[in-house]
This record gives structure tokens, C-alpha cells and sequence, in this order.
């Protein structure tokens, strides 16, 4: 590898691009496995973000890797009501509609009220402590390997389509990563502390979700347009969080002085 392309300044432009890129690509990789390990017992909850984030650091790599090999992923391979589809798109279209199912199973398992028999199987029906359900622990990280593809891919894919420079590309998608490893556990924290953001991240999956799908069938949608929006919906959800901190603050206060005294009084 020579190091010293990294002299150029249109090299270091070229990195600090495909850096910011890699990050955006990369964000929607960790909130689908925060997500889903949020959903395994606390004691697996950090080996199962461990893993999710290897995974997405070995296929990345193994991709890079194979850089010539995904050059040809995006030659036509058959064509659909006049579309043509190449590997990279029927890699995105599937990877796109798995991610609205899953997102969307998780919205609908977070919503629907549990029936009596459900909860008399959880042992809350006989007066015994309700024992949560939890999925079993490889079945998570199956699910996170599926996307860690997808998402490697587009993100690989992208690296290569602005930069010629194995070197660059390599810095670039490792710097993307390491960001995701040190962002992962303060992430998960805000979550569980929380969980009233999950549904909104889940509502951002399935966005995402549509976008690699419409992707795939080469209708682009501006990333500034999704991104935007979500950062919108973030400022909006964290003034509501803020709002409800004020509200407790308040009634707390009320409580403990119900006449509206001062201390001083």
C-alpha cells in the first residue's frame, strides 16, 4: 500500500468525502443493530453489538478486498418492465424489503396489545412473575450478518465509484467503522434510557428500507432529502423529550410544595 497518496492535497479531499459518506452509509448499519441486540437479554446485549460491528468491519473489508470482483456486480443482469438489474440491485431491492419487514414486525410487535394466552404464557396469567421472551441469540446475529451485507455493500460500492485509490478507500471505510465502534455502546445507553426513540429509529429503518429498494430499481432519492428529514424528526423527538423533562420537573416540584412556597419561605 503506499502511504504516500495521503501527501496529495486532492487525496485528503477525496478521503475526507468518502469518510463523511461512509459515516451517513454507516449510521443506518448501527441503528439496525442496536436495535435488534436491544431485543436479547441485558448479560448478551453488548457481546451481540460486538459481533454485529465485527461482522460489518470483516465484510467491508473482504469487499474491498474484492473490489474488481464487485466492479462486475454492477453490469445488467436481466431486466424488469424495462429496468435493467444488476447483482448490486438485487442485492439492494431484497436487502431494502427485509428491512421494511423486520422494522415493520418490530413496530407491530411494539403496539399490539398481548392477548390473554399470550400473557398467561409468560406466566402472568396465574400469579407468577412475567418472564420476558427473548430471541434466540443467533437468530439476531443472522439477521444482523444479512444487513451488515447490504449495507457493506452499497457502502463499498460508493467508495469505489468516488476513488480509484485502494489506500484511500481502505482509510476511509476503517475510519467509518472505528467511528461506529466508539458510537455503538453510548448509542445503545440512549436507547434503553429511552425507549420511546426506538419506534422513531424503527420509522427511520423503514425509510431507509424504501430508499434501497427504489434503489435498486434506479429511482434515485436524494440522501440529503432522507437524512434531512431524519435529522428533523431527531431536533422534533428531542424537544419532546425536553418538554417532558420540564413537565416532570414541574409536577415534581408541585409535590413537594403543594402551596407554591419558595425554600426561602
Amino acid at each position: 500500500m503506499d502511504l504516500s497518496v495521503f501527501l496529495e492535497p486532492a487525496a485528503l479531499l477525496a478521503l475526507a468525502g468518502l469518510v463523511a459518506l461512509e459515516l451517513v452509509l454507516a449510521v443506518d448499519n448501527l441503528i439496525f443493530i442496536t436495535i435488534l441486540t436491544g431485543r436479547l437479554p441485558p448479560e448478551q446485549q453488548k457481546m451481540g453489538r460486538r459481533l454485529g460491528l465485527l461482522g460489518a468491519v470483516i465484510t467491508r473489508i473482504m469487499l474491498l478486498l474484492s473490489a474488481a470482483w464487485l466492479i462486475t456486480l454492477t453490469a445488467p443482469w436481466f431486466t424488469v418492465f424495462g429496468v435493467e438489474i444488476s447483482g448490486r440491485d438485487l442485492v439492494l431491492i431484497l436487502g431494502g424489503l427485509f428491512l421494511i419487514w423486520k422494522a415493520t414486525m418490530e413496530i407491530h410487535e411494539r403496539v399490539t396489545p398481548k392477548s390473554a394466552d399470550e400473557m398467561e404464557d409468560e406466566g402472568t396469567g396465574a400469579g407468577e412473575p412475567a418472564k420476558k421472551k427473548y430471541p434466540a441469540f443467533w437468530a439476531v446475529i443472522g439477521q444482523i450478518a444479512v444487513l451488515d451485507i447490504v449495507f457493506s455493500l452499497d457502502s463499498v460500492i460508493t467508495a469505489i465509484g468516488l476513488s480509484r485509490q485502494i489506500e484511500i478507500m481502505v482509510v476511509a471505510v476503517l475510519l467509518s467503522v472505528a467511528i461506529m465502534v466508539a458510537l455503538a455502546e453510548p448509542l445503545a445507553r440512549f436507547v434503553n434510557k429511552n425507549p420511546n426513540v426506538v419506534m422513531l429509529a424503527l420509522s427511520f429503518l423503514v425509510m431507509i428500507g424504501m430508499a434501497l429498494v427504489a434503489e435498486g430499481f434506479d429511482v434515485e432519492i436524494p440522501k440529503i432529502m432522507i437524512y434531512g428529514a431524519m435529522g428533523f424528526s431527531v431536533a422534533v423527538e428531542a424537544l419532546n423529550m425536553l418538554s417532558r423533562r420540564a413537565q416532570l420537573s414541574r409536577t415534581f416540584r408541585g409535590i413537594r410544595d403543594p402551596e407554591g412556597r419558595s425554600e426561602a419561605d
